[in-house]
C-alpha cells in the first residue's frame, strides 16, 4: 500500500499536491527524508507537506540565483504568505503546495499561528543581517525552527502536550547547529547568525569571520555555540520518550544526525571556512539501520 492510502489520501487533487511535498523533501531534505522514512506510512505524508511548505518559503528567501531585489523578494513572499494563511482560514488553495498543507493543518489540528511565526521569520531574513544577543536571534529561530518541531507533534502522536518543550529546543537545536556549519554560506547572504555580543565574549568581530581565517578566538567561539547545541539536544530527549512509540525512533535519527553535524565541525579542526563539515555515509548508515529496527520492533508491539 502507498504511503498517501496508507494515510487515508484519496482525493486525485491532494495526492498530486502531496506527492509534489514528497519531492521536495527528497530533492532537498536529505537528512530530514531519510529519517521521514522511519515513520508509519501513514504519517509521513503529512510530515513531507509540512517540508513542502517550508521549503517553498525558503526557496523564494534564499534563491541565490535570482535577480529579484530584497525589496522585490519580500513582495513575492508576502503575496505567497497571505495567500497560505488565507487558505488555512478558508480550507481552499489553488497553490500545489498549499493544498496539501491546508489538508495536513485540518486532519490535526495545527494552530495557524506556527505558520505566522514561520513566514514571519522568513521575511526576518530579507532585512535582518545580524543579531545582536541570543535573545534577538530567538526570535528568528523560534519561527524558523522551533515552531518546526511544534507542527509535527500533532502529526507524530503521544503526550502532544508534554512533549511541546522538547519539540521546540530540538528544532532550536538543529538550526543552531547549521547555524555553526554554515558561517561561511551565511556570510555570502550577508548574514551572521551567530550573537555578534557572544562573539565579542570570545573576541570575535564580524569583521573577523569576514576575513575567514580561523583563529583561536573563533574556535573558542564556535566551543560555546556548540555546547549550547548539546545542551539543548540533551534537554529535549525527556520530551522524544513522551512521543508516540513509532515516531521516537524517527526523532531520535534526527536528532543524531542533525545535532551531529557539530561533531563533524569538530572533526575538521573547526574550519568550517575551507572545509564543510559533513555527516559521513558510514555514520548515516549506522544510525538509520539502529533506528529501522526500533522502528519496526515498535510496529509489532
Amino acid at each position: 500500500m502507498s504511503e498517501l492510502s496508507a494515510a487515508g489520501i484519496t482525493d486525485p487533487q491532494l495526492r498530486e499536491s502531496y506527492s509534489e511535498c514528497k519531492r521536495l523533501n527528497s530533492l532537498h531534505g536529505k537528512t530530514y527524508y531519510l529519517a521521514t522514512l522511519l515513520l508509519p506510512a501513514s504519517k509521513r505524508p503529512f510530515v513531507h507537506a509540512l517540508y513542502g511548505f517550508a521549503r517553498y518559503a525558503d526557496e523564494i528567501v534564499d534563491d541565490l540565483a535570482s535577480t529579484l531585489t530584497a525589496q522585490e523578494k519580500a513582495e513575492v513572499l508576502r503575496a505567497w504568505s497571505s495567500d497560505v494563511l488565507r487558505g488555512l482560514k478558508t480550507g481552499e488553495s489553488s497553490d500545489l503546495v498549499g493544498r496539501a498543507l491546508i489538508d495536513t493543518v485540518q486532519r490535526f489540528d495545527i494552530p495557524h499561528q506556527h505558520f505566522v511565526d514561520f513566514l514571519h521569520s522568513m521575511e526576518m531574513d530579507l532585512t535582518v543581517t545580524e543579531y545582536q544577543t541570543f535573545d534577538d536571534l530567538y526570535e528568528y529561530v523560534y519561527g524558523s525552527a522551533a515552531v518546526i518541531g511544534l507542527q509535527m507533534v500533532p502529526i507524530l502522536g503521544g503526550d502532544t502536550v508534554n512533549s511541546l518543550e522538547a519539540a521546540k529546543n530540538l528544532g532550536v537545536a538543529f538550526q543552531l547547529a547549521n547555524f555553526i556549519r554554515d558561517v561561511g554560506e551565511d556570510l555570502d547572504r550577508g548574514r551572521v547568525y551567530l550573537p555578534l555580543q557572544e562573539l565579542a565574549e570570545h573576541g570575535v568581530t564580524r569583521q573577523m569571520l569576514e576575513a575567514r581565517k580561523l583563529t583561536p578566538e573563533i574556535i573558542s567561539a564556535l566551543k560555546f555555540q556548540i555546547a549550547r547545541v548539546r545542551q539543548l539536544q540533551k534537554a529535549a530527549e525527556p520530551g522524544i520518550a513522551l512521543l508516540d512509540k513509532t515516531s521516537q525512533p524517527c526523532i531520535r535519527a534526527a536528532s543524531e544526525l542533525y545535532c551531529g553535524i557539530v561533531d563533524e565541525v569538530e572533526k575538521i579542526g573547526y574550519d568550517i571556512f575551507n572545509k564543510r563539515a559533513k555527516t559521513s555515509t558510514a555514520r548515516r548508515a549506522r544510525v538509520a539501520f539502529a533506528a529501522y529496527i526500533s522502528a519496526v520492533a515498535a510496529r509489532l508491539r
